[in-house]
């Protein structure tokens, strides 16, 4: 077994089941896939990315584009292809039955499919005791077109991300999506290009290698939602090693397991070069939840603000501190500054600490989150001397 990359991180694997991961590490092995996972240690794994087959069952019939004629390469290959549902059923039940037992109580498992075989693979999951925490929409912006004209141009896929548990405290990187979405929540519906150009893997004759290679963006998000830095990803149908070459970009591992020895060759020259990226600008290591927690009173008790201040809001409303620590407006009376903001905005919630900012005798403004990240570092510095 060549090793193509080592991380930092295998130093950590030294005893016991971490040794026995070690020389599954960032590795592409050849095999079946349901085999191999069975020689994986029980909860040992933070993430599956699965793109199992689809069942797609085209047939021989050749599709020409109508403007050229030329072919259109479809999925025939013989890994998808089975007998009947029934059959396409069975092995959904023993792979995912593995990544089940792999998988820590806290581990995210993500699919993707297709209409052919999301809504099979998605009730398999919820019998086997998975609990869905959503269904992601990628809608892809440079479709193939529907070259027959007989149903509607099929522009998407449908990914499923689960838990093993519904109590699972799984991994969210909410404010890295926030931020990758241009400061607002990221939606279920992701807009992203198919794999085309100079992404693609070629054969030796300069065609796509794998028909259902996924772009690197996808897996970038997959991995950067739900995984933190050094985890373990294991991709269980790994093809042209997409999922090994973006856990590589992103400070991952990964094991990858895929039986055909043409894709396993093709991928483990992909990756052989791929590097670390800077995430400095991109991923958000210590979520807004795990920061110390500051109630706005005590900015008035550390006389950053004082009692009858008035704060505004980025629209102009204005409002007055009262002696309780709350906010009183003429219309809307007394409530904390949560509150006053979702009925100035006529909104169910709003988190105030982002809407408010406090007007200072000389009348300048300074936002009332700045003043909280003052009173974090004080008390963080306290914590440390402790």
């Amino acid at each position: 077994m060549q090793k193509n990359y080592t991380p930092k991180y295998d130093k950590m694997y030294t005893t016991g089941t971490q040794r026995e991961m070690k020389k599954y590490l960032n590795q592409i092995l050849q095999g079946d896939c349901i085999e191999m996972m069975r020689q994986i240690p029980d909860a040992s794994i933070d993430a599956v990315f699965a793109d199992p087959p689809y069942n797609l069952q085209l047939g021989a019939k050749t599709l020409y584009r109508p403007e050229d004629q030329t072919a259109a390469r479809a999925v025939r290959d013989s890994w998808d292809s089975f007998e009947s549902s029934a059959e396409y059923d069975e092995f959904t039940k023993q792979w995912l039955a593995e990544c089940k037992r792999i998988l820590k109580p806290n581990g995210a498992m993500w699919t993707i499919g297709s209409y052919h075989n999301i809504f099979r693979v998605g009730a398999i999951l919820q019998d086997m005791g998975f609990w869905i925490l959503n269904d992601i929409v990628w809608v892809k912006t440079n479709p193939m077109p529907n070259f027959r004209g007989t149903r509607f141009t099929n522009a998407h896929e449908t990914l499923i991300w689960a838990t093993p548990t519904k109590t699972g405290k799984y991994t969210f990187n909410y404010e890295t999506m926030k931020k990758l979405n241009g400061g607002k929540q990221m939606r279920s519906d992701w807009g992203l290009n198919i794999c085309l150009g100079e992404e693609r893997v070629k054969d030796s004759d300069g065609k796509s290698l794998h028909n259902t290679q996924k772009p690197l963006d996808l897996l970038h998000r997959v991995i950067l939602a739900s995984t933190k830095p050094g985890d373990i990803i294991l991709d269980p149908f790994m093809g042209s090693g997409t999922t090994a070459a973006a856990a590589i970009e992103l400070g991952r591992q990964f094991i990858g397991f895929e039986r055909d020895e043409t894709y396993v060759a093709a991928a483990r020259e992909r990756i052989a070069n791929v590097k670390p990226i800077d995430l400095t600008d991109i991923e958000v290591t210590k979520p807004k939840r795990d920061e110390i927690r500051v109630a706005f009173k005590e900015l008035i008790e550390a006389g950053l603000l004082y009692v009858g201040q008035t704060l505004v809001s980025p629209r102009g409303e204005r409002v007055m501190i009262t002696q309780d620590g709350n906010l009183t407006h003429q219309l809307y009376g007394k409530a904390s500054i949560h509150v006053m903001a979702a009925k100035i905005q006529r909104s169910v919630s709003f988190n105030g600490w982002d809407y408010w900012s406090a007007q200072k005798r000389d009348g300048s403004l300074v936002a009332i989150d700045e003043l909280r990240k003052y009173i974090r570092k004080i008390k963080s510095g306290i914590k440390q001397a402790a």
